[in-house]
C-alpha cells in the first residue's frame, strides 16, 4: 500500500513552514544586493580620503577662489570707470566765433552746477542727458543757442562749450534792451554785435510793468520776419511801430524807393513775407511805384 506523503506520521517537521517577517527583513537589509548602490555607506572619520577625492576638493577650492578674485576685479574695474568719468568741476568756454565782449562764465557754471545738484547721478559722464541739461540752462539763459560737453581736463573737470545766439533785431523797453534772433527767441544778454535792425516805437503807448513779457511775441515776430525777408533778397533795415498801433508793424526794406510793408503780428511771419515778395516782384516787373504794401489779410495784398 502507498504511503500518504501529505500526512507525516509523528515528530516535529523537518522545515519551518513560516518565519517571523521582521527577522526576514533584517536579514535582507544586511545582505549585498546586485546592481544597487550602497547609499547608506559612510566612511569612518579616522580613514584618510583618497588621492582622487583630494584632487576634487582642491579643484572646488580653486574655483571658489578664482570666482572671488574675478568678482573683486570687476568691482575694481567698475569703480575705476566711475571715478575717471566723474565730473567734480565744471568749466565753460564759448564756441561762438562772433563774440564782441568777454563771456561771463561764472553765471553759466553756477547754472550747470545747480543742474548737477538736482541730478547727481548725471555727474558720471555717460549718464549725462545733454538735452535735459540744455533745456535747464536755456530756461535761465535764453541767449544760449547750443550746449555740448567738449572735453575733460584733470580727469574730473568737464569743459562745456556754449554757442550764443546772434541778434537780428533789438528793442528798448523800460530802459532795458531786448534782442531777438532769427528763430524768434527773445533774450537780454547779447555777446554778439549790435543788430542792424532796431525797432522804433512811435505808437505813443506808455509801457507799463509787464510790457516786456507782452512784447516778447512782437519781438519774436520781428526776428522771424527779418530772417525770411533777408533770405528772399529783401533785407529789412528798420521796423517801426506806428502811432496808435500795437499789432501792426511797418517794415522798411533795403533799396531806394522801396515801399513800406505793413504786417500784423497776429498772422504768420513767413506767409506775410511770402506775400510781400510776390507783390515786390510784380511792382518791379511792371515798374510800378507804390508808397506802401499791406499784407495783413491772408490771400489779399493791397498796395498804393
Amino acid at each position: 500500500m502507498k504511503q500518504d506523503r501529505s500526512v507525516r506520521s509523528s515528530g516535529e517537521p523537518r522545515r519551518r513552514t513560516s518565519q517571523d517577517p521582521t527577522l526576514d527583513l533584517k536579514a535582507q537589509s544586511s545582505q549585498f544586493r546586485r546592481n544597487q548602490t550602497l547609499s547608506s555607506f559612510r566612511r569612518p572619520a579616522t580613514e584618510q580620503e583618497s588621492h582622487r577625492q583630494q584632487l576634487h576638493a582642491l579643484t572646488r577650492q580653486r574655483r571658489n577662489v578664482g570666482g572671488a578674485l574675478l568678482a573683486v576685479a570687476i568691482i575694481i574695474g567698475l569703480l575705476g570707470v566711475i571715478v575717471t568719468n566723474f565730473v567734480a568741476e565744471v568749466g565753460v568756454t564759448s564756441a561762438s566765433t562772433r563774440i564782441s565782449r568777454p563771456v561771463t562764465v561764472d553765471r553759466y557754471e553756477k547754472t550747470i552746477n545747480d543742474y548737477y545738484a538736482r541730478h547727481p547721478i548725471e555727474r558720471v559722464r555717460f549718464f549725462l542727458n545733454q538735452t535735459s541739461l540744455y533745456d535747464f540752462v536755456s530756461s535761465r539763459h535764453p541767449e544760449v543757442r547750443a550746449l555740448s560737453l567738449s572735453s575733460v581736463s584733470d580727469i574730473v573737470k568737464a569743459q562745456f562749450s556754449l554757442d550764443f545766439r546772434q541778434p537780428v533785431a533789438g528793442w528798448q523797453i523800460n530802459a532795458k534792451q531786448y534782442y531777438v534772433d532769427s528763430q524768434g527767441v527773445v533774450y537780454q544778454e547779447n555777446y554778439g554785435a549790435a543788430p542792424a535792425v532796431q525797432i522804433v516805437d512811435d505808437s505813443g503807448v506808455t509801457p507799463e510793468q509787464g510790457s516786456a513779457v507782452a512784447s516778447a511775441r512782437l519781438l519774436s515776430f520781428v526776428g522771424r520776419a527779418t530772417h525770411e525777408a533777408g533770405r528772399r533778397g529783401y533785407p529789412i533795415t528798420s521796423v517801426i511801430l506806428p502811432i496808435g498801433a500795437t499789432r501792426m508793424l511797418e517794415l522798411h526794406t533795403e533799396g531806394q524807393g522801396r515801399p513800406v510793408v505793413r504786417v500784423s503780428v497776429d498772422r504768420g511771419a513767413r506767409e506775410q513775407i511770402e506775400d510781400m515778395s510776390r507783390v515786390m516782384a510784380y511792382l518791379d516787373k511792371t515798374n510800378t511805384k507804390a508808397e506802401y504794401i499791406d499784407v495783413r489779410v491772408a490771400g489779399r495784398a493791397i498796395y498804393r
